[in-house]
């Protein structure tokens, strides 16, 4: 009976080992694993994503007649026994149709990433940052992954990118770093300080139709930044494959309004980009006691357009002049 079952285990083993061989050859330096679905299969798992988006909207609408019953009179921090917060209305019911993970450092600066196995081996990636406050794992950790990303920073408040960028001789040479400023308008003459571009001036003067991650941490600026950025396409697919935020509703500002979020997060879905997680800023809300959960980070798919989060085979993207 032991001999019996040692040649079974002995089997098992030989098994596995005959499946991995065939699932992992013919790489070489770097991993290569096939790409997991069809595009059939692909645009399936995005159609039955999307169905689900569709009923999550269905009980945000029910949410916001409970406590409005319109957007206007919604609270987006109610202090009076109400059991929801803003968030609540803003759910990231989207699932990832590839590997879902966690890139950069654990704690404040890391990001979640939808797919980074199908850019992985592209022969031109591209990264743009916007918002470094000397911290760089995340860009760093993404053009480790992707030996061909290049990424673009740009911090008026700092002067180049943090040090797991610069202390490292290889990501250096791929990084470009600027001192300007994500805005809703140009205004980059002599006398404008600090110099601001729309995020589409730079893709234009850079000269890039496509951005693989777009990454935005910018205080609070993120709502017009981004609004101009999806206006300026008029419609057209956003050229970009996915995006992580950071979205900030400070008190006594001008976007702690749930009907002004509200609107603008329905811009976002409108033009394709679907939340697939969300994480609070637990570091924001310990460092400043009493503060409300004003910070959250999300990340997005963009499920328009034709790239390689959406499909095994996608076209160039051409941005054009307005």
């Amino acid at each position: 009976m032991l001999a019996v079952r040692n040649t079974r285990f002995t089997l098992c083993i030989l098994l596995i080992v005959f499946i991995s061989f065939l699932f992992f050859a013919g790489s070489d330096h770097h991993l290569s694993l096939p790409l997991p679905f069809s595009d059939r299969t692909l645009r399936e798992k995005l159609m039955i994503e999307e169905y689900h988006y569709n009923k999550m909207l269905e009980g945000r609408a029910k949410l916001i007649e409970k406590w409005g019953p319109t957007p206007d009179k919604v609270d987006p921090f109610p202090s009076h026994g109400e059991f929801y917060t803003i968030w609540d209305f803003f759910l990231p019911s989207f699932n990832c149709p590839h590997r879902l993970e966690r890139v950069g450092v654990m704690g404040d600066g890391g990001k979640w990433v939808c797919g980074l196995e199908r850019i992985a081996h592209k022969k031109k990636c591209v990264m743009y940052s916007f918002g470094i406050n000397g911290e760089s794992s995340f860009e760093a950790d993404i053009m480790k992954a992707v030996p061909s990303c290049e990424v673009y920073g740009y911090d008026f408040s700092v002067n180049s990118f943090g040090p797991e960028i610069e202390e490292d001789s290889e990501l250096k040479q791929r990084s470009h770093f600027f001192p300007f400023a994500l805005g809703p308008k140009d205004a980059h003459s002599p006398v404008d300080d600090p110099k601001m571009y729309t995020l589409r001036s730079l893709l234009e003067g850079n000269g890039h139709d496509f951005i693989d991650v777009l990454k935005i941490d910018i205080e609070g600026n993120e709502y017009d930044s981004f609004e101009t950025f999806i206006d300026s396409f008029d419609g057209e697919p956003l050229p970009i494959g996915q995006l992580q935020i950071e979205i900030h509703v400070f008190k006594d500002q001008p976007w702690n309004d749930f009907a002004k979020v509200l609107k603008w997060w329905e811009k976002l879905e409108a033009a394709g980009l679907r939340p697939f997680y969300s994480e609070s800023n637990l570091v924001y809300t310990n460092l400043v006691r009493g503060a409300r959960p004003e910070l959250i980070e999300y990340s997005f798919i963009n499920i328009r357009g034709d790239h390689e989060l959406v499909s095994s085979r996608p076209r160039r993207y051409s941005v054009g002049h307005q």
